[in-house]
Parts: structure tokens; C-alpha cells; sequence
């Protein structure tokens, strides 16, 4: 009981320093550099909004990291040790960003993972953007990216230390832009620099097939489970520029930004009538979404 109120009482005030960075169950901001997380990008991450004191969709998330943890075959990860820090720095956390990192753990030079068996946890606190509920509400401004998706089934789907295409597509957008199109290397569009895609076209929406490249987001999964729920029709299949064209609504959804709507494409407003299209299914979601988080004001 002492140990935890000891490391309780050490969070709470380096918290207060803006210091909320746990490694391997210590709270500290750095780790070796034999660590090949940083070598190799060789781990998974997972980012989680706190909202009202929740852990949003943590279950999901966590499902996704094991997921990833099995297809990278990193082995031996403390699933228990995980579990009591996310409690720890999110206790009394209102409204944050929690960002969860596990890496194979420190080794030598060369590929070659054998005989590694202690991976590295990170857990970090940030700040959400104070943009967020605003573009909810006005909607976004995109551009497409020339940067495109390999393809790579092994790694498709979670999220993996490797992300210089998303950093690179990220780098192609303008201070008036909050979002891109990214395509793979057949020109099939697959999602946004850091959320996933989904167009509606009258009563139907349609979301990127991701088989050979691109994120299974969890928020995207929620909004599938919610489509059901209302009996609106989910088409996952290719996309490309004219099925961007032809959409009455495009939207992009991730489990930060929530759901943001799209306005405007390279800086030209949508059409009036694609604008003033019956906004039913966006207005939907947008309630689920704000009643899963909650008010985090």
C-alpha cells in the first residue's frame, strides 16, 4: 500500500510539472538508445482519448495493441503491469490524450530479435488540440497527398512505429488544409494522413477496403457498429478521385477528432447541393460519438 500511494503521490506532483511520462512503470521522459523502438521502429502504438474521466473505447484499443504485439511477434508483455499504469496516469485525468507505446525493448546491432523477451512500455499524457469541437462543427478543408500507401498485408491494419508515409503525407499539407487524401500505389484512396475515410452517397456510405494497406482505426470500427445499428447500408470496396467527386458527404473520422465533415476539397467549397444534402446519417454519428465521451468541458 505504501509503494502505491508513494508512486501516486510522485505522479500527482510531476504531473503538476507537466511531467507525465511512464517507462516500464517509472516515471521518467527518456530510455536507452539500444531500445529498438528507436532503432528499428520496431514496436506498436495505440492513442486513446480520456474524456470525462473515461478511457474511451480502451478495450478496443487494447484488443488492437495485442493484435499488433502478436503480428510483430514482440512476446513476454506484461499485460497486468500495463493495465495498473493506464490507471495510474489516467487517475483524476478529466480530459487527455493517452498515447501507449510498446516496443521489443533494448538490444544489440543487427535485425535479428532472438533472445529478446522484455519489451518497453511507454504511457504519455498530451493535451488535446483546442481545434477539435470546433471543426466537429464547421467542418474541415482537405487536399489530396502525392505521398502513397505501400502495400504490405503482414503490417496492415495497426499501428506500427514505422509511419514516415503518414509523416510525409502529413508534411504535404498546407496551413489552410486539416486533412489529406492518401492513396496506395495502385491510385485506390485509402484514408487521411491520421484518420480513416468514409463517403456517403445517398443512402448508402462506403469506406476504403483496407486488405493491403492502411489503419483498422477503432473509431471507424464504432462508426461501422453504429451503421448497423441504424440499419444504414456499409459498403467497404476501392475508391478513387471519382467516387470522391460523386459523394454527397465526406467525412473522417478517428478516435481523437471524433468525426470531422468535409467542406471543402483543395479549397473549393462542395457543391450547394452536395452541402445542404441531408445531414441524417453525419448528425447520427455525431450524437453517438458526443454521448460515448461524454462532456469533458
Amino acid at each position: 500500500m505504501h509503494s502505491v500511494l508513494a508512486a501516486l503521490t510522485e505522479h500527482l506532483f510531476l504531473r503538476k510539472f507537466n511531467v507525465v511520462t511512464l517507462v516500464n512503470g517509472q516515471f521518467q521522459d527518456s530510455l536507452p538508445v539500444s531500445d529498438r523502438g528507436l532503432q528499428y521502429g520496431d514496436g506498436v502504438w495505440e492513442t486513446i482519448l480520456i474524456s470525462s474521466g473515461k478511457l474511451i473505447l480502451l478495450d478496443e484499443h487494447l484488443k488492437r495493441l495485442q493484435w499488433g504485439c502478436h503480428s510483430l511477434k514482440i512476446i513476454s508483455l506484461d499485460e497486468s503491469a500495463l493495465h495498473q499504469e493506464i490507471q495510474l496516469i489516467s487517475k483524476d485525468v478529466n480530459y487527455s490524450i493517452l498515447k501507449i507505446i510498446i516496443t521489443r525493448g533494448s538490444g544489440g546491432r543487427g535485425y535479428s530479435a532472438q533472445g529478446l523477451h522484455s519489451p518497453t512500455r511507454i504511457l504519455s499524457l498530451h493535451k488535446p488540440p483546442e481545434t477539435i469541437d470546433y471543426y466537429r462543427n464547421s467542418g474541415i478543408n482537405i487536399q489530396y497527398c502525392t505521398t502513397q500507401l505501400s502495400h504490405n498485408p503482414q503490417l496492415s491494419g495497426f499501428k506500427t512505429l514505422n509511419c514516415l508515409e503518414q509523416v510525409l503525407a502529413r508534411s504535404e499539407l498546407g496551413d489552410d488544409y486539416q486533412e489529406g487524401l492518401v492513396s496506395d500505389i495502385d491510385g485506390n484512396i485509402i484514408e487521411g494522413t491520421m484518420s480513416n475515410l468514409f463517403l456517403i452517397v445517398g443512402e448508402q456510405v462506403i469506406t476504403p477496403l483496407l486488405t493491403q494497406c492502411g489503419i483498422q482505426g477503432i473509431m471507424r470500427a464504432y462508426i461501422m457498429s453504429l451503421l448497423a445499428n441504424e440499419n444504414i447500408e456499409l459498403i467497404e470496396r476501392n475508391i478513387s478521385k471519382q467516387d470522391i467527386n460523386n459523394a454527397d458527404k465526406i467525412f473522417f473520422t478517428n478516435s481523437v477528432i471524433g468525426l470531422w465533415f468535409v467542406t471543402k476539397i483543395n479549397g473549393i467549397e462542395i457543391s450547394a447541393d452536395k452541402e445542404h444534402h441531408d445531414d441524417k446519417i453525419i448528425n447520427t454519428l455525431q450524437y453517438n460519438i458526443s454521448k460515448l465521451e461524454g462532456n469533458h468541458q
